[in-house]
């Protein structure tokens, strides 16, 4: 799936970052039977948790903005049936975690390098069983045949997704989480996503109107660069907030970083309020478009208008026959008027 492209729908095998490839929300899977499915929770993905085998039949999951990354094993595909479940109230919650958008391209390599290991780790099991034939006997090679069926079914899963959170662990710099920012930052990266939501989910980005290639590529790189800046600025902040920095001293000393953190939260922020007018921009055009549906509407229903004002033609026509039929009314009414009158009896 490319990068920075939300769908309505996950394939079946892959590993997608939320937030970058995959949008969070309820998902259903038709039919996983036999399948399996990795959610990497907690910072970074640190904390994995998933389910395997998946049951016949329909099976749903629900993936929060929080998560880091979602992996599947599926011989269908997901689908989204309902935004994200709402968080807390806390800016943490409501933020995504932002991923380089090139980690994905180093990761997924060393993962599949190591899957021939994991392929043969089954086979090693039964040759030790084998080997401890003759010592142990017949017992010994069933149990070990079990053992090796066990790994050939549970390596896999477990082991490539200990190794995908490793060798993210070992990336820390590589990705940002809600919990890398204070406050101030916090708000500057809500306006950020905000703003790279709007162009995203945008009609006019949706049916190709827009770069939508070049959106595809630049919007996940700025998300990133702006917050790992972000979260640099915030652990300098941190770090100059010791009870001794107001000694006369260290705060002369501390002035002129404290600048320079200032000019660089300037500049980010120049970059973000960069990314609102361009949403602005791509809202304006949402509204622009459709105003045209609108009118093009309209306009493909004039024929309606024409055959109305020729019915009326028709109506105008109608309207001496109808003054006559008043008339006739009139006259009866006066012949029913006269009987009356004469066949009243007499005083």
């Amino acid at each position: 799936m490319a990068s920075g492209t939300w769908n309505e729908s996950i394939p079946g095998i892959g590993t997608f970052f939320v937030g970058i490839d995959i949008a969070p929300g309820r998902y259903r899977c038709d039919d996983g039977k036999g399948g399996w499915w990795v959610r990497f929770t907690g910072p970074g993905g640190g904390d994995p948790v998933g389910s395997w085998p998946l049951p016949a039949g329909p099976t749903e999951i629900e993936i929060p903005a929080t998560d880091f990354a979602f992996e599947t094993h599926v011989r269908t595909y997901w689908r989204r049936v309902a935004d994200a479940a709402s968080g807390s109230s806390s800016g943490a919650a409501e933020l995504r975690p932002v991923t380089d958008p090139t980690l994905r391209a180093d990761l997924d390599p060393l993962v599949r390098r190591r899957r021939p290991l994991v392929v043969l780790a089954p086979f090693s099991v039964l040759g030790a069983g084998f080997a401890g034939l003759p010592v142990f006997g017949s017992v010994w090679l069933l149990g070990m045949t079990m053992l090796a069926a066990l790994v050939a079914i549970g390596a896999p899963t477990v082991f490539l997704d200990l190794t995908r959170a490793h060798e993210l662990e070992k990336r820390r710099d590589r990705y940002v989480v809600p919990d890398d920012l204070d406050a101030e930052a916090r708000t500057l990266l809500a306006r950020a996503q905000t703003a790279v939501d709007t162009v995203r989910e945008s009609e006019v980005n949706q049916e190709g109107l827009l770069e939508s290639a070049e959106n595809a590529v630049i919007l996940p790189r700025e998300e990133w660069e702006i917050a790992h800046a972000l979260a640099r600025q915030s652990r300098l902040r941190e770090d100059g907030t010791d009870p001794g920095d107001e000694l006369p001293e260290v705060e002369a000393a501390l002035r002129p970083l404290r600048e320079k953190l200032d000019r660089s939260v300037t500049a980010v922020t120049r970059r973000i309020e960069a990314l609102e007018r361009y949403a602005e921009h791509v809202r304006a055009a949402d509204e622009a478009l459709l105003a045209q549906r609108r009118v093009d509407d309209i306009t493909g229903r004039a024929h309606e208008y024409d055959e109305l004002v020729a019915d009326t033609v028709r109506d105008d026509m109608a309207l001496p026959e109808i003054e006559r039929l008043t008339e006739r009314s009139d006259d009866l009414l006066t012949v029913l008027r006269a009987r009356l009158k004469d066949s009243a009896p007499d005083d």
